[in-house]
């Protein structure tokens, strides 16, 4: 069986569909998947088994530039790679207006969340099958995502935990030594809201310290890059490093000793992988886009003092934390 899955973005998101493949993978044996998906992410479908074929939608980028877009005639490559065969079944779980649209340029019968399912309402008008499954505000994305599958390519839905299903040996060497044990501290996320403390993340830093492990420091942008110098700034063994791929991060991750995250897709990459994961929750709820899978861990600021973080204060963290570096 030949599927076309469209999940355009975010990491996140992308991150949270992979369950649904594994789960789809072990129902039906010949399960083989194209997933349309913008550039910025397209490793991460590459990781899973199932995924056979990428094609990249630089849909961020036209909306930019719509005109060049269309004279360069990138659309028109893109459209007839979208519709070079005829699929079995098309899948839109992403559930927007712009999703549907894609799922409806290719050639198969479309498959996508009813209206009142759907993240967008219209989406709901452009499928020709649609299903009723969980609530955004009911129920995890995981979940969400597991539950279409099931229904779209007609199978019980498993009662199992996640299985995220990476293949490890897709991800590169890194052209640094990593030591014996080390955490990764992921401070950067887009909302201003969801972002832990400065202070808070300097006290941590600090912590770590004491036990003489090395914490990594990442970063995406200049704002996290200046702030990732701070931290480490008259640290012994914290280390801001370059900036790195996603495969590179994902290697990172796998291999770390701990990871501590505020609600950035990051800190879903992390879970993925298995990697003992502290996940940090302000303004969003973890129960419907949490971290998930073995190993995970999370603490949320309690309403109404969200998403000021007192409530999860760095003593709190830390308390778990070393004892996760204890154990390994």
């Amino acid at each position: 069986m030949h599927v076309l899955l469209i999940k355009m973005s975010s990491m996140g998101d992308l991150i949270h569909t992979l369950p649904a493949l594994t789960d789809a993978m072990q129902a039906i044996p010949d399960l083989e998947i194209d997933w349309v998906v913008e550039p910025a992410f397209a490793d991460i479908p590459a990781w899973h088994p199932a995924v056979k074929n990428i094609i990249p939608i630089p849909l961020r980028r036209w909306r930019k530039n719509i005109f060049r877009s269309i004279f360069s005639g990138e659309i028109i490559k893109f459209y007839k790679t979208l519709r070079q065969k005829k699929y079995d079944l098309i899948v839109d779980v992403q559930g927007l207006f712009k999703s549907a649209m894609v799922a409806n340029l290719a050639r198969g019968e479309t498959h996508g969340y009813d209206n009142i399912s759907a993240r967008e309402y219209i989406a709901g008008y452009f499928y020709r099958h649609k299903y009723a499954v969980p609530k955004v505000k009911d129920a995890h994305a995981v979940v969400r995502a597991r539950t279409l599958f099931s229904k779209t390519l007609n199978y019980k839905l498993p009662k199992t935990r996640p299985n995220f299903h990476i293949d490890f040996t897709k991800l590169p060497a890194l052209d640094f030594l990593l030591p014996e044990k080390y955490v990764v501290f992921l401070h950067g996320t887009t909302w201003e809201s969801k972002h832990y403390p400065e202070i808070y993340w300097r006290q941590l830093v600090d912590k770590v310290d004491t036990l003489g492990i090395t914490v990594f420091l990442l970063w995406g942008n200049e704002v996290e890059k200046n702030r990732a110098e701070r931290l480490a700034k008259d640290s012994q063994h914290a280390k801001v490093l370059p900036k790195l791929s996603i495969t590179q991060i994902a290697t990172l991750l796998k291999n770390a000793t701990a990871v501590v995250a505020v609600d950035t897709g990051l800190g879903h990459l992390s879970a993925a992988l298995t990697t003992p994961t502290i996940g940090l929750y302000g303004p969003t709820d973890p129960k419907l886009v949490g971290i998930v899978g073995d190993n995970q861990f999370y603490m949320q600021a309690q309403f109404p003092c969200a998403p000021c973080y007192a409530t999860i204060g760095p003593d709190k963290v830390w308390t778990l934390l070393e004892k996760i570096i204890g154990e390994k």
